[in-house]
């Protein structure tokens, strides 16, 4: 990422929250790097260094700041749409990669060298794959010290630390002070597993909360997730172990996250995972602006400014669920998924998820490849797909993982039976975020040209049309479904997209 000095301290003149999470500043004199707002006097032009990305300030030797917090900042995939490879390798990241794997295995993942990786990181970050995995877990176990009050040992544990004793060891040497130091709030500490973790998750404003909830609340499977009011809850199953989530608006750019779950080491991969739902690394702003530049989107996007593509909790749930919705109706494909989770799914043993009214976890690809799902009263030909796609995933669980690119991935799922390109393309906006994807001969889509133009594209004019909205048509696709009409929409054979399949 290329900044200009003299811009950067242009807004941190101004503290511009619009760069809040794009850079990062570091001042030489007392070797503290801070967001753009942050409220301490500003440091003279001569004392201060720009960085792209929180990593980059740390590796360069500069500690984070106590008052504006960094690790309080959006976490923006300002990389998107310059390099896709950047942005899977963030997403592999989050899931743990780097956890016990070097460099090279990641790279291998990615079907890129690890000098090549490590030059995109440069390029895009500012620092390495490692020093973006280490600043991750710092910052992480900083927000835990500061939001949070539990013990030290699983902060330490929950933010991915190996040892306590490898988390004192760096806040002693990052900070010059011991972790609990850094406590603000007093009082007893609290486990995890009784009262959950409630973390706020920072995201760049705006967002379409109603619309991204609204989507949310029409495919919620029963007993799996639900929408009450403005908050959404679910439960999770990982490795076995049960707990549940709670997703609601915060009083600012934030989302409050309360997380139940009895293996604290797992809370880095359910905040990756609340993250992609809710789009939380989206720059609405960039993106509108790209989209904008096309006359047709420009209303479009002026109307609806924080629209984020909603991404889903797990990609075998979603796949199902879009085999599940073929040619029927949302609800009826929210039926289905429902008597799927009954049949197969395993009761959720969190007391907190059951009193909720959460029932059940979602089924895994082997429990619904060895299951008898001729009681659903489906189609053969979608339970032969149904079954297809669980198998394909028992014998490679990466094919909905990060590291291939879009065309790979889309073409993998082609290979199965029952999947086209609408829903490998879908299953690419959702589970894999790619900004880019897009299910070209969706009917929602050319519906929505039709009916502010007066025809329907064809796909080819379609596909041409949508040249220009690159890097982003996922997000142009997600505008044009918006401008639907609700009676269109409620009148369309399709959930996601109002194309040939529901998902």
């Amino acid at each position: 990422m290329d900044l200009d000095d003299d811009a950067c301290y242009r807004a941190l003149l101004t503290r511009d929250r619009r760069f809040d999470g794009r850079l990062f500043i570091a001042v030489t004199t007392t070797g503290v790097y801070c967001r753009p707002i942050c409220p301490a006097r500003i440091p003279l032009r001569k004392n201060v260094r720009f960085y792209p990305s929180a990593a980059a300030a740390q590796e360069a030797g500069f500690r984070p700041c106590l008052r504006c917090r960094p690790e309080s900042s959006p976490d923006l995939g300002i990389w998107r749409g310059t390099s896709n490879t950047v942005s899977r390798a963030l997403a592999l990241i989050e899931g743990g990669a780097l956890g016990e794997a070097g460099v090279e295995s990641l790279a291998d993942r990615l079907g890129v060298g690890d000098r090549q990786l490590r030059r995109l990181f440069k390029q895009h970050l500012g620092a390495s794959p490692l020093a973006v995995a280490h600043t991750r877990r710092v910052l992480l176990a900083k927000q835990l010290i500061h939001d949070t009050r539990l013990p030290m040992s699983e902060v330490a544990l929950a933010a991915g630390f190996g040892s306590v004793r490898r988390f004192n060891e760096t806040f002693q040497k990052l900070y010059g002070r011991s972790p609990s130091s850094l406590r603000r709030i007093r009082g007893e500490d609290t486990s995890a597993t009784e009262a959950g973790v409630t973390l706020k998750l920072a995201y760049r404003p705006p967002l379409d909360w109603d619309a991204i909830l609204a989507f949310l609340a029409r495919r919620a499977i029963p007993g799996v997730e639900a929408v009450n009011g403005r908050t959404y809850v679910r439960s999770v199953a990982l490795d076995g172990k049960d707990g549940a989530i709670v997703v609601e608006p915060g009083a600012g750019p934030f989302l409050k996250v309360t997380i139940r779950f009895p293996r604290l080491e797992a809370l880095p991969s359910i905040i990756a995972r609340v993250r992609r739902v809710f789009d939380l690394a989206a720059d609405p702003i960039a993106i509108g602006a790209h989209l904008a530049e096309d006359p047709f989107l420009a209303p479009l996007v002026a109307s609806r400014p924080g629209l984020r593509v909603p991404g889903a909790w797990d990609g075998f749930e979603l796949g199902v669920r879009a085999i599940l919705g073929q040619q029927i109706t949302v609800s009826a494909a929210r039926r289905l998924a429902g008597a799927l989770t009954m049949a197969c799914g395993r009761p959720t043993r969190d007391s907190w998820a059951l009193n909720a009214g959460l029932t059940h976890v979602f089924p895994d690809p082997v429990t619904v490849a060895e299951s008898d799902l001729k009681k659903l009263g489906m189609p053969r030909a979608r339970l032969e797909a149904l079954k297809s796609f669980a198998v394909a995933l028992v014998a490679d669980p990466s094919l909905l993982g990060a590291g291939r690119s879009l065309d790979e991935a889309s073409a993998g799922l082609c290979r199965l039976k029952g999947i086209g390109e609408w829903t490998a393309q879908y299953i690419a906006m959702r589970q894999l975020r790619e900004p880019d994807a897009f299910p070209v001969g969706d009917v929602g889509l050319i519906r929505a040209l039709a009916d502010r133009e007066g025809r329907r594209p064809t796909r080819a004019e379609l596909l041409s049309r949508a040249e220009r909205w690159k890097p982003w048509r996922a997000y142009a696709a997600a505008h044009l479904w918006a401008s639907l009409t609700p009676a269109t929409s409620r009148s369309s054979n399709s959930e996601a997209s109002h194309g040939p399949r529901a998902a």
